[in-house]
């Protein structure tokens, strides 16, 4: 089995077997160490893998057995599990609520935008793109993609102010 066969076999499964991983370890790190060290094994034993009907189905149990491993271990004591869920132990709840339906807000306000604008601001604010690839994106001039980039930000803000002062005087 070469590289390229042996990575469709594995690629399809490899996020469940990190969802898997870190239900069990808590710890996205330790999730990533159990993926990795899974697919170090299965890269190992890759001549054995046609041997099994269900890869996937063995690549499941040997995360499940590998995790166990991993918490029963001496290791493990010195692990600091931290549940994503409990980050942040002094905001309230109402702060949190504040926070999901400002995000929510801007969110709808995006849609709210031109499509230019709306695209430019996904590209940039969301996922980080640099101007020189936006403009490439976009087909667009930089001094123009700046410009559809403040203005949307600008209306985002200002509708913004609107809703968090409405009946404050």
């Amino acid at each position: 089995m070469n590289q390229s066969d042996f990575l469709k076999v594995v690629l399809p499964f490899k996020d469940k077997v990190f969802r898997l991983a870190k239900r069990l370890l808590v710890s996205r790190e330790e999730a990533e160490d159990a993926t990795q060290e899974l697919i170090f094994k299965l890269w190992r034993n890759k001549e054995k893998l046609s041997d099994y009907k269900n890869v996937e189905a063995f690549a499941m149990t040997m995360t499940k057995n590998y995790c166990y491993d991993r918490l029963k271990s001496k290791q493990a004591s010195n692990l600091t599990l931290v549940h994503s869920n409990y980050k942040e132990k002094d905001t309230s709840l109402d702060k949190k609520v504040e926070h999901n339906d400002s995000v929510n807000l801007v969110h709808k306000l995006i849609e709210k935008l031109p499509e230019q604008q709306k695209m430019i601001i996904q590209l940039r604010d969301i996922e980080q793109y640099d101007f020189d690839e936006i403009c490439k994106m976009v087909d667009m001039k930089p001094t123009a993609v700046r410009v559809a980039l403040s203005r949307a930000r600008k209306t985002i803000r200002q509708e913004l102010i609107k809703k968090h002062n409405y009946g404050v005087s």
